[in-house]
């Protein structure tokens, strides 16, 4: 099965078209290194939690939304191959990001149901 990287972001709501173009951009780059897809969320629905939720878990500001993104690889070692040359690519490493990376979360998963 595909491997996943999952993640959660704070973005400035007014910023919604300047981290699409970022989005589109790294998506293509992602998808240069192997990726099978990369999918873009912005928040819509994302009420507040009684003990936690996807708000606090960013620590969500008032002027922000919650993005949940996902990139789908064919395999880890082929996303792990893909993040090498993807954080060595310059495109990258001089992109300015348009949000607080500081406060995104990120993690990946191994996919064992896809229904």
């Amino acid at each position: 099965m595909a491997y996943i990287d999952g993640v959660l972001c704070p973005v400035p709501t007014a910023n919604k078209q300047t981290y699409l173009a970022f989005s589109e951009k790294t998506a293509e780059m992602f998808k240069k290194y192997g990726a099978l897809s990369v999918t873009e969320n912005w928040g819509d629905d994302v009420p507040e939690g009684k003990v936690n939720s996807l708000r606090t878990a960013v620590m969500l500001k008032d002027d922000e939304t919650v993005v949940l993104s996902w990139i789908i690889w064919p395999s880890k070692a082929a996303r792990d191959e893909a993040w090498q040359k993807v954080m060595g690519d310059p495109d990258m490493t001089n992109a300015e990001m348009p949000y607080d990376g500081s406060r995104m979360i990120f993690g990946g998963f191994e996919q064992i149901l896809n229904a």
